[in-house]
């Protein structure tokens, strides 16, 4: 008889059989071991299946029970999802060629998603790279591992996590060995629900999932120190007058804070835009620069029914590809730009007439190059929307910059030092050079947190986050991932640079 190959580990429920995956995977036996994950002490294995009693796969025990399952079986299956799957054809011998022939640590595959009563539609994932360290990356439903790799991981692993085991066994295993991704659509996952995409988009600051944050930093934080990437909280201290920051052509700044408005066809939000920032009060002179990315759509005419007031300086890049963070980067080279350089969005607003005085004070008690307050999401008409305020409490200054390289973004309004922002400069892009531009100054510098709302972020169908197809969702993701691999990268050979520097002066 034949020694199984494959350990399979599938969530099992009265709701939920996963017929047809259960029912391919028997026929592939005695090549597979089949155990159903359900925690009931009345439960009864189908014929061929055996119990794997545990409540979740995530959890620390759970998976070092599936180690210890996987003793003598070379190879083991992992489905993370309640809905019923199809595999394509010959899909389990495709993703064990893969894992043989790469000597992979992990493979997962592309995958159809189908909704009751639609045809399925593609659903690609993205590969894997250093950087892809957020805890909800996408592998699909479906995870092929090597069990040396499992077993070896799970021997370092001390914590019991309730909710991050999983996500600890993938960051260990990616130490060493690969996880491959393979881009053939291997199988159909059939969906009975779907969340809200803003919803589930930001699941991971909903208040109720505050633990599960708690454990994925734990997890993550650990990875960086093995891996040579974990910043310690010191920082660059900083002076808003310090001289080293201004180069001999700069001038001081006549202006305490400017509000910059980058814009490309929003004639529908940008009079209010403008007319958020000038209604600001302040006791310091502050202005608003709109960087006008060429507009065709009545725009730029909108702007310019606010030339009477001087505070409003109206700018038209003289080339035309600039992205978001290109046009940050010429609205704040301008010589009118304040001390302090403060984003509104031109679809959004502040939440109040205080926002900017708010933030410029944070400045001086923080001593921060840079600003994240916290915001609300609305729709059109200013009625919050779920999942409503969105604080990023996640940002700490004891671990803020390295759980940065965890989460998907930082949070709004961002505000910076000017100095320090020009020094630094924006990537040229039109989406993730807020996170970029966060990352690299958290290398250095201390970036300062407001809890209280100070601004509304307003979906609606023009937005540039509505709606997002897979295929552009994906580009996003990969970018952020690139952006973390490369700030992984940085602040890796930044230790060592101090390491050695260190050992030379011993």
């Amino acid at each position: 008889m034949n020694s199984p190959v494959i350990l399979c580990i599938l969530p099992f429920s009265a709701e939920n059989a996963q017929s047809n995956l259960l029912s391919q995977l028997l026929q592939l036996t005695p090549y597979c071991e089949i155990y159903l994950l359900n925690d009931s002490d009345s439960f009864v294995a189908p014929e061929g299946c055996k119990q794997l009693k545990a409540s979740s796969l995530y959890t620390t025990d759970t998976i070092k029970q599936i180690a210890t399952l996987a003793e003598d079986i070379p190879y083991v299956l992992l489905c993370n999802s309640p809905y019923n799957i199809t595999l394509g054809q010959n899909a389990m011998y495709r993703m064990l060629d893969i894992i043989v022939d790469t000597d992979a640590g992990m493979v997962y595959a592309d995958r159809y998603l189908q909704k009751e009563g639609e045809d399925s539609k593609p659903a690609p994932v993205i590969d894997y790279q250093k950087g892809s360290l957020r805890n909800d990356f996408d592998f699909g439903e479906l995870m092929l591992f090597q069990s040396d790799r499992i077993k070896a991981a799970t021997a370092a692993m001390i914590t019991h996590y309730q909710f991050a085991g999983l996500y600890e066994l993938r960051l260990r295993i990616s130490q060493e060995a690969e996880i491959v991704h393979i881009n053939e659509y291997l199988y159909t996952t059939h969906l009975s629900e779907t969340k809200d995409g803003a919803e589930s988009h930001f699941s991971y600051v909903d208040p109720k999932n505050r633990q599960v944050q708690i454990e994925m930093e734990e997890v993550c934080t650990e990875y960086l120190k093995e891996v040579g990437a974990y910043l310690p909280p010191i920082f660059e201290a900083l002076s808003f007058t310090d001289s080293i920051f201004f180069s001999d052509e700069e001038q001081e700044f006549d202006t305490e804070a400017s509000v910059i408005i980058p814009v490309r066809n929003r004639v529908n939000t940008i009079r209010e835009a403008i007319g958020s920032a000038l209604s600001q009060k302040a006791d310091f002179k502050f202005n608003v620069i709109v960087i006008d990315n060429h507009s065709t759509d009545g725009t730029t005419e909108a702007i310019k029914e606010f030339a009477a007031d001087e505070r409003v300086i109206h700018l038209i890049p003289d080339t035309t590809d600039l992205g978001i963070g290109g046009c940050w980067n010429y609205g704040v080279a301008d010589t009118r730009c304040g001390r302090f350089a403060v984003q509104l969005d031109s679809d959004d607003l502040y939440s109040d007439a205080h926002t900017l005085q708010t933030i410029v004070d944070a400045f001086y008690e923080q001593k921060c190059a840079m600003m994240i307050g916290s915001y609300k999401l609305t729709d059109f008409e200013m009625n919050e929307i779920p999942p409503g305020i969105i604080d990023h409490r996640e940002w700490t200054p004891e671990n803020g910059r390295n759980n940065a390289l965890r989460i998907n973004g930082l949070g709004a309004p961002r505000a910076f030092y000017t100095p320090v922002l020009r020094r630094t400069g924006l990537p040229n892009t039109s989406y993730g050079e807020d996170y970029a531009i966060g990352l690299k100054i958290s290398r250095t510098f201390q970036i300062g947190r407001i809890y209280d709302v100070l601004y509304l972020c307003r979906r609606w169908e023009g937005n540039s986050d509505a709606g997002l197809s897979i295929e552009k969702a994906n580009a996003h993701n990969t970018y952020k991932d690139r952006l973390r691999t490369w700030e992984l990268q940085a602040r890796i050979k930044m230790n060592q640079m101090i390491e050695d520097q260190e050992e030379l002066l011993a």
